[in-house]
């Protein structure tokens, strides 16, 4: 019998990627698979695009009724139902190293299916198999230099939801329109900083930046951020893009309160990237929740003593800005994987992931 995949259709707010593309559906059809995709108004991909490659369009949710051996794959985590999971889901669910995570796999437990995380599918050397980094640092710098173009033309108003785009191109053009009038009325372009700018999501900080003719920058990784922070430079900065990588272990935070209540302070705009609030190892300590792309920027969790107040943005699903182009480069890196699904249990990606997930359950048992 040929394995079946069923995409699943996303149910958190503004997220329209895609982790398989009508190409990599047609892929996996070609190679002997069985493609059934959830409908869905909200995802980058039109339904027409994956029916035109032979993919077979199922009803929105349908995953929950669909025989047992069926493979479910998904992006974002899946919605809060209460019932056992009977079910091989292939998913980012981020319960691996959150607390409360012990809900979900008793579900898994209970109904004796399977989580391979997306997170954790990776190559022998470690290395995720497939990531969003790149378009994540994209996104992050675009909205940070917006939001820095809107707090200097817009000073006692905050800003508003950030419009959906359908290309990058969309995204450069409404980015530029901004900083146009902004760049003039401050006299000389932003000071940009970016933390970790030779990774994935540093280059994609590092390109936006470049699109839209902002070159001013400093360019840190492990050999400026070694001797630890917190950094003055940051402070002299107008925006901070935060692309590291976290790992579990404390790192000496990059900036503080105190680091930024200094007079002259430049710094008006934090893109945490890496948004990951609640860690131990974050190094941006300033606030401790999530913004979203209705509310895109947050007030630091206590206010600053020296003016200009700074904005953070912490979005957790960054890439979902530019949905087509993220979900192209990720469907794409992930679909050798996917294409190895029918030897799953010999294949050491996956048997890797398991063994992950395996962990985990026994840890609740």
């Amino acid at each position: 019998m040929p394995t079946v995949i069923q995409l699943r259709a996303e149910t958190k707010p503004f997220e329209r990627r895609s982790p398989l593309s009508p190409d990599g559906a047609k892929a996996l059809l070609d190679a002997g698979y069985v493609v059934r995709v959830e409908r869905s108004s909200d995802r980058i991909y039109k339904d027409a695009e994956y029916e035109a490659v032979g993919a077979e369009l199922v009803p929105t949710g349908s995953w929950k009724d669909a025989p047992h051996d069926t493979i479910i794959l998904g992006l974002k985590e899946l919605p809060d139902v209460e019932a056992p999971l009977p079910h091989t889901h292939v998913t980012f669910h981020h319960i691996f190293k959150q607390t409360g995570h012990e809900i979900w796999l008793n579900r898994f437990k209970q109904g004796g299916g399977t989580l391979y995380d997306l997170e954790f599918l990776c190559h022998e050397n470690g290395a995720r198999v497939s990531a969003f980094g790149y378009s994540a640092g994209y996104a992050g710098a675009a909205l940070a230099l917006y939001n820095w173009a809107h707090q200097l033309l817009h000073p006692d108003t905050p800003q508003g939801p950030v419009p959906m785009f359908d290309n990058a191109q969309a995204l450069i053009d409404y980015v530029k329109a901004a900083l146009e009038p902004a760049i003039k009325a401050n006299g000389q372009p932003p000071q940009i900083i970016i933390i970790g700018a030779l990774g994935r999501c540093g280059r994609g900080a590092t390109e936006f930046c470049r699109q839209v003719g902002q070159e001013n920058i400093l360019k840190w990784d492990l050999a400026e951020t070694k001797k630890g922070g917190p950094f003055p430079e940051i402070a002299q900065s107008d925006i901070f893009v935060n692309c590291v990588f976290l790992g579990a272990a404390p790192v000496p935070p990059f900036v503080t309160f105190d680091s930024l209540n200094v007079p002259g302070r430049r710094l008006r705009v934090i893109a945490d990237v890496s948004c990951d609030p609640n860690s131990p190892s974050n190094p941006v300590p300033l606030y401790s929740t999530w913004s979203d792309f209705e509310n895109p920027t947050l007030a630091t969790s206590k206010p600053l003593e020296q003016d200009p107040q700074v904005r953070i943005i912490a979005i957790d699903h960054l890439p979902t800005l530019i949905a087509r182009e993220a979900s192209d480069e990720y469907s794409a890196g992930l679909l050798p994987t996917l294409l190895t699904l029918d030897k799953r249990d010999t294949e050491g990606v996956w048997t890797r992931a398991e063994k992950v997930f395996k962990e985990k359950v026994a840890e609740i048992a």
